[in-house]
């Protein structure tokens, strides 16, 4: 009886001591819920998240002296020190505070002053950690960076240059538009080299937008917009360094310098990278091109008030690559090794900017110039020009309170074109000078409803005037469930600068005349839901659902006049249809984030009877990443990325295939070393078919629908010196 007794009294003690329990509802500074918020007891691993109710229990606590820790990204820790049994069965309140370093994410294209989440526009972002893992990817342009979003397509152009485009949601780079803070940044000539030349290091944070956003930036970005914001000076300054070696032979190093003083600010970076001729498939071609690439980008502030800010900015990139026959870029030339493809450009460019901004509006006025000059040669054939672009704005934001703001502004297009190597009746030289005036407005609705408005009318001197209305919508119906609609048009105007011509090297091609032929005219819309819970108090969940269309009217086509063997453009006598839809899911369990993607992109070519699928353009892709990051200290990622079939310009079939990375990060008090092996299972095009056609002496290239350059892994250092 006694024994009995005794394991009454044990079970007893241990029921006691799993009897506390508490419960807590975490909100933010504003009485807002915060859903998904970590609960942890200090010095364990054990913890739980908050309910879409912002309420977390927890169960079985022991007795004694507990101490939770209490986090959510964008605010800072808090701690809460209970002693059991005395506060069993408490209902606590959290009110987190918003941290310094994890601010939520401003949307600088949009021009307001709206988070990511209350903008009815639908941005995608790309910042912190994520960005600077891309960066250890391929720190010698934004390539690697803008492939694994979602329904974005790098498409190479160039097999002996390695040029490459940018392809949103199925249509070709020249309809997407690329920024940076706001200004212009490639177009024309140089937009077969302009993702080429773009490192990385010096940026806050990516915006991608989907679909045209023509009432702030003009007709031009049909596709898309890529704004690039540049890191800004602290009173803390930031001098850091990367270093990154490839097992393709190429070598980069970045450097970045930012530092605010009581008036002034200055920012510099600078960037080297040399690639030396590389043939991973030995057909005695290069895959990746001997190139070397500087790039040096000063810029100057200077606060005559707590009000008023002034930039001014001076950037210069100098670009050599030579690709082809592997003995000609060796200097080995003979009667069967002499072909080459020689590219040489400098780009020069001025950011001037004034903003003064208090409480209620914001005026800003902006200028920049670009000089562009390059020069292809190939045997028998060189193709040589420079390009002056300039853009000027003005820019008034009136914010009348906090559920309203409008913008207003002017702004002014030039870009001009002039051969420098050609007979004059052959040159096709063009000036484009175009005057905009636009107003927008973002209003409220009560809680759920948020309306954007905006109305744009261009004036070009050749092609005559364009009005370009848009509109989008924003309704949150609780705190887990919002979604977008929204349309707008655009246009853009003609010029031989475009992908197909890229591939003849702009050979033989007839100019342009702005008497015989229509800009493209576009108009579409996009609609997507957003979800997010938590599941079995520890996982956090969230789905974006995407599905756009865009028609292009007058598509810009080139054709071929046989018996001369000359090509010219012309409109189209249908339209490009480009619908489809992207998933978006993430999955966070403690220090693991499991990312996945899908795009199903249907471009069809609806002229000349063909109405088939765009060539070059897969319907399916499915990107799978699996992140485990542990706070200052590792970084380990795992990629899987699926490619569907695809048809190439003669509408040949071309098999599907699965693509690996893994990466591997580990972060010390000032230094970060990384290691990034890509395409690690090693797919290229010419384990399909070859990259090359003889006769060798005057080759023809295959499209290119694959990797050209197979497994090439990476290793390299970021050291912060301040």
């Amino acid at each position: 009886m006694k024994n009995i007794f005794l394991v009454i009294s044990i079970l007893f003690a241990f029921n006691s001591l799993a009897q506390n329990s508490v419960t807590f509802t975490v909100k933010d500074e504003n009485d807002e819920i915060l859903t998904g918020a970590n609960i942890v007891i200090e010095g364990t691993t054990t913890g739980t998240v908050s309910h879409e109710n912002g309420i977390a229990v927890f169960n079985d606590l022991a007795d004694g002296k507990t101490v939770f820790v209490i986090s959510f990204i964008g605010y800072e820790k808090s701690k809460v020190v209970l002693v059991f049994p005395q506060d069993n069965k408490k209902s606590i309140t959290v009110e987190l505070e918003e941290g310094e370093e994890l601010e939520e994410v401003i949307v600088a294209a949009t021009r307001s002053s709206r988070t990511i989440e209350d903008i009815p526009t639908r941005v995608e972002a790309i910042t912190g950690e994520e960005l600077g893992e891309q960066a250890a990817m391929n720190s010698s342009n934004i390539g690697m960076l803008l492939k694994e979003t979602t329904g974005v397509q790098m498409q190479q152009t160039s097999l002996s240059s390695g040029n490459m485009s940018i392809r949103i949601q199925g249509l070709d780079g020249r309809y997407t538009q690329i920024l940076k803070d706001g200004f212009p940044l490639y177009g024309g000539f140089a937009g077969g080299l302009s993702i080429m030349q773009i490192p990385p290091l010096d940026l806050k944070q990516v915006e991608l937008i989907k679909g045209s956003n023509s009432t702030l930036y003009g007709g031009g970005a049909i596709a898309g917009l890529v704004n690039l914001v540049s890191i800004t000076p602290e009173d803390k300054p930031e001098l850091s360094l990367m270093l990154n070696q490839t097992s393709a032979l190429g070598s980069t190093a970045n450097f970045f310098y930012a530092q605010k003083f009581s008036k002034t600010g200055i920012t510099i970076y600078g960037s080297a990278d040399k690639q030396v001729p590389y043939d991973p498939d030995d057909d005695g071609f290069s895959n990746l091109p001997k190139s070397t690439t500087y790039n040096l980008n000063p810029k100057f502030y200077f606060y005559p008030n707590s009000n008023t800010e002034v930039l001014f900015g001076i950037s210069s990139a100098f670009d050599t690559r030579t690709g082809g026959d592997m003995e000609v870029i060796k200097h080995n030339v003979t009667q069967e090794h002499v072909f080459s493809d020689k590219n040489t450009s400098e780009r020069y460019s001025t950011q001037f900017k004034i903003q003064n901004t208090n409480d209620v509006r914001s005026i800003a006025v902006k200028n920049s110039v670009s000089y562009f000059s390059r020069e292809l040669n190939i045997p028998d054939y060189q193709f040589a020009g420079k390009q002056l672009s300039g853009f000027s704005e003005i820019n008034y934001s009136l914010y009348k309170n906090e559920k309203s703001d409008w913008q207003l502004g002017a702004n002014h297009y030039f870009e001009q074109f002039k051969e420098t190597n050609v007979d004059a009746s052959e040159k096709r030289d063009y000036t484009h000078n175009t005057l905009g005036v636009f107003a927008q407005n973002t209003t409220d609705f009560g809680p759920k409803f948020t309306f954007e408005g905006g109305l744009r009318t261009d004036y070009n001197f050749d092609y005559g005037t364009f009005v370009l209305p848009r509109i989008a919508l924003l309704f949150k119906a609780t705190e887990k469930f919002s979604s977008r609609i929204g349309g707008a048009m655009g246009y853009k105007l003609p010029s031989i600068f475009t992908e197909d011509a890229e591939k003849l090297y702009f050979r033989n091609i007839q100019p342009i005349s702005s008497g015989e032929m229509n800009p493209e005219k576009s108009v579409g819309g996009n609609f997507d839901l957003n979800y997010k819970t938590v599941f079995f108090d520890a996982v956090t969940f969230s789905i974006n659902q995407l599905f756009y269309i865009t028609q292009l009217k007058d598509a810009l086509v080139l054709r071929e006049n046989q018996p001369d063997n000359t090509y010219f453009f012309e409109n189209a006598d249908g339209n490009i249809l480009s619908s489809g839809f992207e998933t978006n899911g993430k999955l966070s369990y403690a220090d693991f984030k499991l990312y996945f993607n899908y795009a199903f992109i249907n471009t069809k070519l609806q002229y000349d009877n063909i109405n088939n699928q765009k060539p070059l353009t897969p319907k399916h892709n499915v990107g799978l990443a699996l992140m485990y990051e542990t706070e200052e200290k590792w970084s380990v990622g795992y990629e899987l990325y699926y490619t569907g079939t695809q048809f190439d310009e003669q509408y040949n079939s071309k098999p599907d295939y699965w693509m690996m990375g893994f990466m591997v990060m580990r972060h010390f008090k000032r230094l970060s070393a990384f290691i990034n092996f890509e395409n690690f299972t090693d797919v290229i095009q010419t384990n399909y078919e070859p990259l090359v056609l003889p006769p060798y002496n005057s080759p023809t290239f295959p499209d290119i629908w694959a990797p050209s350059d197979g497994f090439v892994f990476n290793g390299g250092i970021r050291i912060n010196l301040l």
